[in-house]
């Protein structure tokens, strides 16, 4: 897919987060200079194109390299009225990565059978009512050989079965995305929010997994669709059943916690799977959401927090190129967007470009 300089430029400088003036100062060009440029009305000189380079903290690779993707618009989990501003800049650097991850495949072009995603049989799935969700989330794990234990990482898990998760350090009010990229084939992408509570960011996974497989029939609301899918694709109603007891009168903090580090869902989102199963009633259940409420838990639950899961698939890739002998060095941290060595001395998943935690 063929691109322009001028994209580089706007979609570099929306993942920076500046405006055309801001640009302007820090290249030492005019803010018409820099319009003309995104507008391929001018085309930046060698001297202009560095300086850009610089201000924007990328390689001028960046700025020459091939589009592979086409313009995506992100499904969005949680939008509260995000500013177009850090739309753009998310939207700008989930296609970055894109590009990047897709190029390590090519390059790695006879693993190509190993990338690529294939829904599994009977799915995507059309529900028409929340029975129909529970015995989706139990079909799919049957599909993928998942029993009913916890799923240990469930970023492993989506990244075996060919969908590409990124986790990017965006505006709290956004947490999670999912969209297809296509061209000659679906590229499912689950998008979701660096420093989020592991169990959190797990439930984000989940619920945008439920996007990615169901298709709500008969009025069923989408997102409650995928809220009741996350649930049941995290702990089996059978697990539930087998944990908690068919009929309850309430739940104690103490086995929500344990519950919770056992299955990576947080201790409210066991309460909802609590009540969606009619284990314990929609006033117990009411009542126990106001208690976390008055105690601030609806924020920070109590005790240790669950780790964060992290992507490892596209470095795993580029440093396979590398070892071997596929791509260079160089090559390999233009792939990365930072150099080898910060790599190999950095904890996972704290810093380098989208994939990471990064801005």
């Amino acid at each position: 897919m063929s691109g322009s300089i001028g994209e580089r430029i706007k979609q570099a400088r929306y993942i920076r987060g500046m405006s055309q003036r801001e640009l302007a100062k820090n290249a030492g060009v005019s803010a018409q200079a820099i319009s003309k440029y995104e507008r391929n009305k001018n085309v930046p000189s060698s001297d202009v194109l560095l300086r850009l380079s610089k201000a924007l903290d990328l390689n001028v690779e960046f700025f020459v390299r091939p589009k592979r993707v086409p313009q995506i618009i992100p499904d969005y989990r949680k939008r509260r009225a995000l500013p177009r501003k850090v739309e753009a800049g998310i939207v700008a650097e989930i296609e970055d990565w894109l590009e990047r991850y897709l190029e390590i495949e090519s390059i790695l072009n006879p693993y190509e059978d190993v990338f690529k995603f294939k829904y599994p049989e009977g799915f995507p799935r059309k529900v028409g009512s929340m029975e129909n969700i529970e015995k989706a989330a139990e079909d799919l794990r049957r599909a993928w050989d998942l029993g009913s234990s916890p799923i240990e990482s469930l970023t492993n898990l989506l990244e075996d079965r060919g969908i590409k998760v990124g986790v990017i350090d965006a505006d709290e009010r956004f947490d999670a995305c999912t969209f297809n990229a296509e061209d000659d084939v679906e590229i499912p992408i689950v998008i979701t929010r660096c420093n989020l509570p592991g169990d959190r960011q797990r439930f984000s996974i989940a619920h945008e997994l439920g996007h990615l497989m169901l298709e709500p029939q008969n009025d069923l609301d989408g997102e409650k669709a995928a809220q009741r899918f996350a649930g049941a694709f995290l702990v089996p109603q059978n697990k539930a059943y087998s944990e908690l007891g068919n009929e309850r009168r309430n739940l104690g903090d103490f086995e929500l916690l344990t519950l919770k580090h056992k299955y990576g869902l947080s201790m409210q989102a066991w309460i909802y799977r609590a009540k969606d199963l009619g284990i314990i009633s929609e006033l117990k259940a009411a009542d126990l959401f106001k208690k976390f409420r008055a105690l601030g838990r609806h924020k920070i639950e109590p005790g240790r927090s669950y780790p964060s899961e992290y992507p490892t698939r596209f470095e795993f890739l580029v440093h396979l190129a590398l070892a071997e002998e596929i791509i260079s060095k160089k090559r390999a941290e233009e792939l990365l967007g930072k150099p080898l060595q910060q790599i190999l001395s950095e904890p996972t998943g704290k810093t380098g470009r989208l994939g990471h935690c990064y801005v």
